[in-house]
């Protein structure tokens, strides 16, 4: 409902009619506090009706100069790769997005391990997550590439 708790960088996101609406840039919508095992629920619309893009990052604890997102964990939004993290080699789903309309999405993250789903539907499991342990979650603004994105009802549990 608003963006208390998140820092926006390199991007213009604002909260419309209760949504993060990322409308400019490209950037993040960072958490303030970074976390290490949790788990993330979300949904998510895209704007555009082809070649889509955005994404959310974990554990990462800063951006390297000159690039407008991290170099780690990405849960990928980009059309034909929603939910696949490419840094995980069992991290792929295929066919659980409904295009144009709003998907739910829980990531769950625990130690080594990480899983997803979408819209209900287990989408994958991995293990193989290093480094850091404990990092910041982010929302990826890629709006000149892949246009403009929705995520709401964003609910983040931390677990032991």
């Amino acid at each position: 409902k608003t963006l208390n708790g998140w820092t926006v960088i390199t991007c213009e996101a604002i909260v419309d009619n209760g949504d993060i609406l990322l409308k400019e840039g490209n950037g993040l919508v960072q958490t303030k506090q970074q976390y290490g095992n949790f788990i993330l629920e979300f949904e998510c619309k895209a704007l555009r009706d082809d070649k889509w893009d955005s994404g959310v990052y974990f554990r990462y604890n800063d951006v390297p100069e000159n690039r407008p997102w991290p170099n780690r964990y990405q849960v990928n939004l980009l059309k034909g790769m929603e939910g696949n993290v490419s840094s995980l080699k069992e991290a792929r789903s295929e066919g659980l997005i409904k295009p144009g309309k709003w998907n739910q999405f829980k990531l769950t993250v625990q130690d080594t391990n990480a899983s997803l789903e979408i819209n209900g539907s287990p989408a994958w499991k991995a293990d193989g997550l290093g480094e850091p342990a404990k990092g910041y979650i982010a929302l990826q603004a890629e709006v000149p590439g892949g246009g403009q994105y929705r995520f709401r009802n964003i609910y983040l549990t931390e677990l032991d």
